[in-house]
């Protein structure tokens, strides 16, 4: 059900396409509505109460016909919503962004691409919560999520695992106050904890979390912030991150003709070498100001082009040019390093190599972007050039002055 606080000028198509479903248990007839929209869920409230009694009078001979006259009456009232109402509201990221995906043939391209941009407005994150914890510092952040990475690879997880416990990370500090640090690596362990629940199909033990802190969490501690975190977050945890896009953008511009889209047809050394520019750029707290598939995108125009961006995301310039200025620094960052170079892990087959979430010493190499990005901002002040602008001294002016 849509949050009451979220405007209606961001209903989407989503809600026009939700279905009424009837189910029977026993000997009572049940009318189900299954519609995400809070504007039908309100107009249809005395309605299906009305209808209910109606069921339960006529009793069980007629209550079949009772339920198909229900659904066929909300159904006409759906398509009155649909070609009338809707004309008042205004879309979102939908028209304007059209579904670059391929004809699927498990699933309809426009409802699957929908679905992705719509949780791009439901899962919220944003810089300010620093603000909410005075006793933390951006860089915190980055070394706990540089140290996140490093324990990912050591237990050989994927990299949607890390960024999904970023991101769960991000979003339960938002909902939070007055953090201390010493409960960050608690916090960070445990994001990575629910996430590897939800994304490896052989997650590590709770212990193997327990033990990688080196005795500052015990296995009590986590699955306590576990409950915690889980209520804190309303258990919306399917977030689109930042590789999901990126894995997205790359099978879309590599796929051929009839390929099986669920095959990956990219380059595994292009697609690393953009997953350590996203690497670095997520440790920065400033990446939290752009959406997770305007990140990816404008990681993928610094290894292509913006007319392939486009193509496979449907963003305008406009949308990601502020975000490919700022990404700059680190990617001049990533060029200077070692190229990096596919790794074999154990249990993990040739294919898949790409998936598994890598560490080298980002923060070596966010400390250099950061640099670089301060003398972007000296070259580009007056100050730099001219230094403090004072007036000139008396006998200093001219004399016709």
């Amino acid at each position: 059900m849509r949050s009451r606080r979220e405007p209606l000028e961001y209903i989407t198509l989503g809600a026009i396409h939700s279905f009424i479903r009837t189910e029977y248990c026993g000997e009572k007839h049940h009318l189900f509505r299954k519609c995400q929209d809070a504007v039908l869920a309100t107009h249809y409230k005395k309605e299906m109460k009305t209808h209910q009694n109606k069921i339960n009078r006529r009793g069980k001979e007629k209550a079949s016909s009772a339920i198909e006259e229900s659904r066929q009456q909300l159904r006409n009232n759906i398509m009155k919503f649909r070609t009338g109402v809707l004309k008042r509201f205004r879309f979102k990221n939908l028209f304007v962004k059209p579904s670059p995906l391929p004809c699927l043939s498990w699933a309809s391209s426009d409802d699957v691409w929908i679905k992705m941009l719509n949780k791009e407005l439901k899962y919220v994150h944003d810089k300010g919560f620093i603000q909410q914890h005075p006793a933390l510092q951006p860089k915190m952040r980055s070394i706990l999520l540089d140290w996140l990475m490093e324990v990912s690879e050591v237990y050989t997880l994927h990299r949607e695992t890390f960024y999904l416990a970023q991101d769960i990370f991000d979003r339960f500090m938002l909902t939070q106050k007055d953090i201390g640090k010493d409960q960050l690596q608690l916090i960070g362990i445990t994001s990575l904890f629910i996430a590897s629940k939800i994304e490896e199909i052989y997650p590590p033990k709770l212990q193997e979390f327990a033990y990688v802190t080196d005795g500052a969490c015990n296995e009590e501690e986590i699955l306590a912030k576990e409950l915690v975190m889980l209520k804190a977050l309303k258990w919306e945890l399917c977030p689109e991150t930042v590789i999901s896009w990126l894995k997205l953008y790359s099978q879309v511009d590599s796929l051929k003709d009839d390929a099986n889209f669920l095959i990956p047809q990219f380059s595994q050394e292009t697609y690393i070498q953009i997953t350590q520019l996203l690497d670095l750029c997520i440790m920065d707290i400033n990446s939290l100001d752009y959406q997770y598939g305007v990140l990816a995108a404008a990681a993928f125009c610094h290894f292509t082009s913006f007319e392939t961006v486009h193509k496979v995301s449907g963003l305008t310039w406009d949308s990601i040019s502020s975000c490919v200025r700022w990404m700059n620094p680190f990617a001049r960052a990533v060029r200077e390093w070692p190229k990096p170079q596919l790794k074999d892990f154990k249990k993990v087959v040739t294919e898949g190599r790409h998936n598994i979430q890598t560490h080298v010493d980002y923060l070596a190499m966010l400390s250099e972007a950061h640099d670089r990005q301060q003398d972007s901002l000296d070259r580009m002040s007056p100050l730099a050039v001219a230094g403090i602008l004072t007036p000139p001294k008396s006998t200093e002016k001219p004399a016709n002055a």
